[in-house]
């Protein structure tokens, strides 16, 4: 009996050892983990900014250098939106055959989706390959998805924007661009990280066509199959909380018809001063919109304008911001690193990896806050655990390197 029991051990350790296997295994494992600890230890909502913080004085009374100087570029005289022909009601791209996503994989899929539209015949499991090795890496960025088709699929270009909105995106479709977008989604229940989760995540979507008589787009979502269409109403409301960021890939012949339909979004600076403006008019007009506090925050991170960043950051978070907020935007993160707030920073990037213990991103910048703390060997051990979540993450791969210089 024993010797049988010794060799069920064996054989489960020798199966855990296949890679697929340990890859499914480790991300239910973790999960499990997550939702036992906060069952016992509720997370409860982000933390607040520390009351030794700056108040908030200069973006809540709308000083004029809260916006930065205009942008002159010569693609800000390109002819404007409303120059362009008339829509037509309805538009219908051929969308590729739907794939389930792996586990946390919906942005490697939604890119393969795209990537398929062009007659690329790799799968998701190609780019998860690169750019989320490990299976339980809860978050793909923007910046990570074009790069990858920047170094894989040299043949065509790709460009991402934030401040979108409807009438962009149908105009994009209508000239035969698929569109990716992030925006937030409902997670099932199984999925809770606890009994106290608000089950609120991001999720990218492709969008392959709309219709005015319904008033929703055509999409192609990762997760649920049946899921093929949404109103304009509920990406609107869905997509806020991402800036309203769009994705879009192109041949380089195409160039030029892009820029036209961007107008003066093409150049990234003037797309980054209108949503800045943007945001900053939506917290004039309802103070309590997070989304808005949040988006004006991670413009003025752009812009190198971290203290003004932190501040609009702290509003967000006094109004209240999702639990998961931390796993896919690391704004904030930055801005309270550049404005020397390591008390803030250490107390959003805690909370953050208490959510989740697999974001490369958050370990990279919890080491940095230790780091500026003179915890060496804490800041360390910080970026080796982002290089397991992600290995061959470059940002920890440079915040070893520099350590090691010191």
């Amino acid at each position: 009996m024993i010797l049988a029991l010794a060799g069920l051990l064996l054989l489960a350790f020798l199966v855990y050892q296949i890679p697929f296997v340990k890859a499914a295994v480790d991300w239910r494992i973790e999960k499990f983990g997550l939702y036992v600890k906060n069952t016992i230890d509720p997370p409860g909502p982000v933390p607040t900014a520390l009351p030794t913080s700056t108040p908030l004085v200069s973006l809540a009374t709308n000083t004029p250098s809260a916006t930065p100087e205009p942008v002159t570029t010569a693609t800000a005289l390109l002819p404007p939106t409303a120059t362009l022909a008339p829509l037509p009601a309805q538009v219908s791209l051929t969308p590729p055959a739907w794939e389930q996503q792996s586990p946390n994989n919906c942005g490697p899929n939604t890119l393969a989706f795209a990537l398929q539209m062009y007659g690329w015949t790799g799968t998701q499991a190609d780019i998860a390959a690169q750019i989320k090795p490990i299976t339980g890496d809860r978050n793909v960025n923007p910046e990570e998805l074009a790069w990858y088709v920047r170094n894989n699929a040299g043949w065509l270009n790709i460009e991402y924007r934030v401040a979108g909105d409807v009438p962009l995106l149908k105009r994009l479709l209508a000239a035969n661009y698929p569109v990716i977008v992030e925006s937030v989604t409902g997670l099932d229940p199984n999925d809770a990280l606890g009994p106290n989760d608000d089950l609120w995540a991001a999720h990218y979507l492709l969008l392959t066509g709309y219709d005015d008589a319904a008033q929703s787009f055509s999409i192609l979502d990762s997760y649920h199959e049946d899921h093929r269409a949404i109103s304009y109403a509920q990406l609107e409301a869905d997509w806020k909380a991402f800036n309203n960021l769009y994705m879009v890939l192109y041949l380089p012949q195409e160039q030029a018809e892009l820029q036209t339909l961007l107008g003066a979004d093409w150049d990234a600076d003037a797309n980054r001063q209108r949503a800045l403006e943007l945001a900053q008019a939506e917290t004039e007009a309802n103070p309590a919109d997070t989304y808005a506090w949040f988006n004006l925050g991670s413009d003025l991170v752009y812009f190198e304008r971290y203290d003004e960043a932190a501040l609009a950051y702290d509003k967000s978070r006094e109004i209240g911001v999702p639990l998961r907020m931390f796993r896919y935007q690391f704004g904030p993160f930055i801005a309270y690193f550049q404005s020397n707030r390591i008390d803030d920073l250490l107390a959003l990037t805690d909370y953050a990896r208490g959510i989740t213990d697999m974001s490369e991103e958050t370990w990279l910048w919890y080491g940095w806050a230790l780091y500026r703390t003179n915890d060496f060997e804490g800041a360390r051990a910080a970026w080796n655990k982002a290089l397991k979540v992600h290995p061959g993450y470059t940002d920890a791969e440079y915040a070893l390197n520099f350590l090691t210089g010191q």
